[in-house]
This record gives C-alpha cells, sequence and structure tokens, in this order.
C-alpha cells in the first residue's frame, strides 16, 4: 500500500512537473520573455519543482530529514545514477563553460549547505536567504555574461498556447505537484517505520531517485533521439537549484533541521566527493569528454553509495 501512494505521489509529481513546464514556457512566449532566459529561470525552477514542492511540504510536516534528503539524495542521483546510465548510451562532450562556472558554483553551493548544516545542524530563516541571493547572483551572472554557456533547454514543442490552456496546465500542474508530494511524503514516511529504516533513508534512497526521474527521462530520450544529449552543465544546473532554490526557499518558510545525524555523517560526504570526482572525469584520459567508462564508474560510486546507506 505504501509503495503504491508512493508510485502514485511520483507519477502526480512528474506530470505535474511537465504541465507546469508547458504552461510556463507558453507564458514566457507569450511574454516575449527571450528563449535563454526562459532556459535559465523559468525551466530550471520547473524541473526542480517537484523537488521544491516535496521539501517545502516534509519540512511543514514536521519531518526535515526527508526535506533535506530529497535533495542530498537527487544531487547525488544526478550525477552518479543519471548521468552514469546517460554515459552508457553515449559519449559526451563537455563545454568550457562546466570548468569556468558550473561546477565551480555547484561545489561553492555544496560547501555553504555543509557549512551552515555542521555548524549548527540546522539552515535557519537568513541561512536560506543567503542560499537564494546566490542564486540571484548567478543567475543574473549567467544572463549577462555567459549567453553562449547556456544551450537551449527548451522541449521541442515550445508552440505558443491560448490563454485559458495556460491557466489550465499550470493550474493542473500546480495541484499535481501539490498532490503528488502529499502522497509521496504520507508513503515515504510509511514505508520507513514499516521497514524499521529512518527517514533519511527512504528519503535519499526512494525519494530522490522518484524526484530525478524527469532528469533521467530526459537524458534518454534525448540519447535515443541522437539530438543534443543532455548536457553535464544541465544536470550540474539542477543540483545547484536543489541546494540554492530548494533549500532556500524552504528555510526561508521554515527552519530545516537535521535530526538523523546519518546526513551529516555519510550522505553530505557522499554528495561533496561525487561533485568532486566529476572534474577529474571530464579531464582525464581526453580531455573534455566522459564516455562509458565515466559512467560504469558514477554507477558503481552510486551502487557504493545505496549499499552502504541501506
Amino acid at each position: 500500500m505504501n509503495f503504491l501512494l508512493i508510485i502514485a505521489g511520483l507519477v502526480l509529481l512528474i506530470l505535474g512537473g511537465n504541465w507546469l513546464l508547458k504552461s510556463a514556457v507558453a507564458l514566457s512566449l507569450k511574454l516575449e520573455i527571450p528563449k535563454i532566459v526562459i532556459g535559465m529561470t523559468v525551466v530550471s525552477f520547473a524541473t526542480s519543482a517537484p523537488e521544491l514542492i516535496v521539501s517545502i511540504n516534509a519540512a511543514l510536516s514536521g519531518a526535515p530529514d526527508l526535506a533535506l534528503g530529497n535533495v542530498i539524495g537527487s544531487n547525488i542521483a544526478n550525477l552518479g545514477l543519471v548521468l552514469g546510465i546517460t554515459l552508457l548510451l553515449g559519449s559526451m562532450e563537455v563545454q568550457k563553460s562546466f570548468y569556468k562556472t558550473n561546477w565551480p558554483v555547484m561545489m561553492i553551493a555544496s560547501a555553504m549547505l555543509y557549512l551552515f548544516l555542521i555548524s549548527d545542524k540546522v539552515i535557519v530563516q537568513y541561512e536560506g536567504v543567503i542560499l537564494f541571493s546566490f542564486l540571484i547572483i548567478f543567475l543574473v551572472y549567467l544572463l549577462r555574461f555567459q549567453k553562449t554557456a547556456i544551450l537551449d533547454e527548451l522541449p521541442e514543442d515550445d508552440e505558443p498556447l491560448p490563454l485559458y490552456k495556460i491557466v489550465l496546465f499550470l493550474t493542473i500542474g500546480g495541484l499535481g505537484l501539490w498532490g503528488g508530494s502529499e502522497l509521496l511524503i504520507k508513503g515515504a514516511t510509511a514505508l520507513a517505520l514499516e521497514f524499521g529504516v529512518t527517514e533519511r533513508v527512504i528519503a535519499v534512497t526512494v525519494v530522490s531517485i522518484g524526484t530525478s526521474i524527469p532528469e533521467l527521462a530526459a537524458s534518454v530520450v534525448a540519447v535515443l533521439k541522437k539530438e543534443k544529449a543532455i548536457s553535464l552543465g544541465n544536470l550540474i544546473g539542477s543540483n545547484v537549484f536543489n541546494i540554492l532554490a530548494v533549500l532556500g526557499v524552504t528555510s526561508m518558510i521554515t527552519p530545516v533541521a537535521v535530526t538523523d545525524m546519518g546526513l551529516l555523517n555519510n550522505d553530505i560526504f557522499w554528495m561533496l566527493g561525487v561533485s568532486l570526482l566529476i572534474l577529474p572525469l571530464v579531464f582525464f584520459p581526453k580531455g573534455m569528454r566522459l564516455n562509458w567508462k565515466d559512467g560504469i564508474v558514477l554507477l558503481a560510486i552510486y551502487g557504493l553509495f545505496i549499499y552502504f546507506t541501506i
């Protein structure tokens, strides 16, 4: 029963995210906002919406480990699982913006999260404001100076929609995300009790893989269609948004405290480690590209993470 709740919640989150994205892009086109701005703001927020809604809902429901574990677990899943599987399907050229902006910003965001948590085991309101402000600075920098570094991230069928359809998609997308997060949190917390594991373990495994499914689906479809494969910058961007937007916004609404020390003693180090590892993988043995061997390394690391966590 709890598994059914989790699956139903994930399906609603994925559909809700998709509808939200469709309506957000259509609204941006209607308002004649440049595509580049849409790609970096609207699309990034829409694809991080499942994590955002789940984390806010979890924190407000008194399950902060689910909120934190979801973000930390999603970041590990994006690089270990999603990137790993994508590389098994085809090699990937890496843009210069990877080591100039994307990777350093991801590492700074990860380090900020670690420092905020290690000091008092809670992310309070002003720390949330700092995280979110850093995101705004990063976006302004990208939009002003890095236009060439931002790949066109829009769905292929970004056709203008009539206003009533935009409102309809926006409404059902929002309701889908909210309903999906409710079911997911209910199922995840009950499952944790049933199996005698902590909410944190469920969050960094089941919930985080679930909220990373949109990225995984997009990656596999892009590779199979032989279109530009989902870029490394895109997955790193998702990790940056998870920390700065999801945890930033959640902690501005309500403080996010660590109750299970496994998050600080184990999970956050896996997140920092896999984020650091991407840099040498990109440069060795062949510069500025990733292939199936790197994919196997990343999947093996993800497998070890799951093994040691469970």
